[in-house]
């Protein structure tokens, strides 16, 4: 069989097999270590891991239900995880910026019976409309457990009042749990003594969990992942992380990113240290004080580790090789700086890091080529693949089954639309060179088109964001009169930073093709996001050109022969 095609046993990627393996194998080499300096080992994992599942079994959890987790970066999220997995049930993390409205749709969605919650959310959650919820849209959950302070005594009352009703006007907390008939149980729930060890025989193919996506046009889908999804995407894709890297897991983990670094430590045995978010200021010591040699920079962390102060220090430290998406002149400048081989990649929550470069790729820009076993196409509406260079969607098929998801859980239509004609279609905009490097263009729902040029809004942002200046920045089409689209960018700037239009326009006019410039720049104190920092540029789109946007054509400056020309 083809080794692209073949499964991968029990204990190379489902997590209740892997842990009894190392175990047995690496018993005292630490698995997961924490910043208050503490460490499970491999060993304790697995003890823990029985017991969160002899726990979450009480509470009446079974092979092919879901826990539902709202929680940050702590130990507690990774034991009800593991134990949930144990059981052959899956791991359903809820963002954790999530309230009213968002958080009802993923818990009614879920179907979950059962949740573990961090005590400074309890509130939100008694709050949100549960009559409603089960009369008309059939909530199950019923057993929530509060990890932290606060957490529920045995009767179901006892939540701290700074967690629950605190504050001028809030409901008492009696009344908001018989409201929700909710039963709260403590954390100790998952740090008990008896451990469960039955054989639940759970298969690569069987779901590792379901992560929500972005949601950023409308309600989050979520998303089946497998085990074999999950190994495939650590083990396969970032082949350039051995099982003596020491990882840092500070995205979160209801990310893909997040989940999937803790994954790669387990199917490999090595270390992972959990941090519960990214700080430019704090980094290089968190590095070197846990001996970090890999991590991924996603978004702006690159340009805000290249506006640190330079220091004599900056190539004093254990990391060795980054995932940074994407890869720009700032990932580049990161590289060299501070002396890291730098990989690039491409990846959703749907698929397993189906493309990706080797260190410091050569082409700016580039997301890198399909990794083997996988079959990468760009194609038109019709899903005919079109001509080096030119731009269509990317769609995905692999060699090993279950590697992509499967699908939308409880959503037939979506999984429907994204698998046609035995491929996966991602609803992002490539184009492909003549050696096979891949290039990521835009969301297709996000593109620009201005005089017959499609332009990416995504590079538009980057070119826009290398400014000194600019912190945020988000491109969008606004009408023209002349038929298709202008091109208007809306900032957030540093902290007490000034800019001027024009002297941005000054700063692009090298660096981008001349029909790419903005018409349109407005400068505002934030963007607005989703819950997971995904900007809504359907609100930006909405808001249109509003009275504080500067035109470029009010000032009579115009674009010829592919330069700026200014009034006389």
């Amino acid at each position: 069989m083809d080794d692209q095609a073949a499964m991968p046993a029990r204990d190379a990627c489902v997590v209740g097999p892997l842990l009894e393996r190392w175990a047995r194998e690496r018993p005292e080499r630490p698995f997961l270590e924490f910043e208050d300096g503490s460490a499970w080992t491999f060993r304790e994992m697995r003890v823990r891991t029985r017991r969160a599942a002899a726990g979450l079994h009480a509470l009446g959890l079974r092979r092919g239900d879901r826990l539902l987790s709202w929680m940050p970066n702590r130990r507690e999220t990774v034991l009800g995880w593991f134990g949930a997995n144990w059981l052959g049930a899956a791991y359903v993390p809820v963002n954790t910026a999530w309230r009213g409205a968002l958080l009802q749709h993923a818990i009614t969605l879920s179907q979950a019976e059962v949740m573990i919650v961090d005590a400074a959310w309890l509130a939100r959650l008694l709050e949100l409309d549960w009559p409603a919820m089960r009369r008309e849209r059939g909530a199950v959950l019923r057993d929530v457990i509060v990890v932290g302070e606060g957490g529920a005594g045995s009767a179901g009352l006892g939540v701290a009042a700074e967690a629950v009703g605190a504050g001028e006007g809030a409901v008492g907390r009696a009344s908001l749990l018989a409201r929700s008939e909710l039963r709260l149980h403590r954390q100790y729930v998952l740090e008990g003594q008896v451990e469960l060890d039955e054989d639940t025989s759970v298969q690569p193919w069987d779901t590792n969990w379901i992560l929500f996506t972005s949601g950023t046009t409308g309600p989050s889908k979520a998303v089946l992942g497998t085990y074999v999804q999950a190994w495939s995407g650590g083990a396969m894709a970032m082949d350039y992380f051995g099982p003596d890297d020491r990882l840092l897991a500070n995205l979160p983990l209801f990310h893909v990113s997040g989940a999937g670094a803790v994954m790669d430590r387990l199917t490999k045995g090595g270390s992972c240290v959990l941090v519960d978010g990214f700080s430019a200021s704090t980094f290089w010591d968190l590095v070197r004080r846990f001996r970090i040699s890999g991590c991924c920079l996603v978004g702006a962390m690159t340009q805000f580790l290249l506006k640190q102060p330079p220091h004599p220090r900056d190539r004093e430290h254990s990391l060795r090789a980054v995932i940074t998406v994407p890869w720009n002149a700032d990932s580049l400048a990161v590289g060299r700086r501070y002396g890291i081989r730098m990989h690039t990649a491409f990846n959703m929550t749907e698929v397993a890091t189906p493309i990706r470069s080797p260190p410091d790729p050569p082409r700016l820009g580039s997301c890198g080529q399909a990794r083997p076993g996988v079959e990468a196409r760009v194609v038109d509406a019709n899903d005919l693949e079109v001509a080096p260079g030119v731009v269509g969607e990317l769609v995905l098929r692999t060699s090993r089954p279950w590697e992509i998801t499967a699908g939308y859980f409880r959503d037939p239509e979506a999984t429907a639309r994204a698998w046609r004609n035995g491929w996966f279609h991602t609803g992002d905009a490539f184009r492909r060179d003549g050696d096979g490097w891949f290039f990521f263009v835009d969301r297709l729902k996000d593109a620009i088109r201005r005089r017959g040029e499609n332009i990416s809004s995504f590079e538009v942002e980057s070119e826009v964001g290398s400014h000194p200046a600019v912190r945020e920045a988000a491109a969008i089409p606004v009408p023209s009169e002349f038929g298709e689209d202008e091109v208007m960018v809306v900032l957030v700037l540093q902290p007490d930073r000034h800019l001027e239009p024009l002297d941005l326009l000054r700063f692009l006019e090298p660096r981008m093709a001349a029909y790419m410039l903005p018409r349109y720049v407005r400068i505002v104190a934030a963007l607005p996001k989703t819950p997971t920092a995904k900007v809504e540029k359907h609100r930006l789109r909405a808001e249109g050109v509003t009275p504080d946007t500067w035109d470029r054509e009010a000032q009579g400056i115009t674009v010829q022969h592919g330069r700026l020309r200014f009034p006389d």
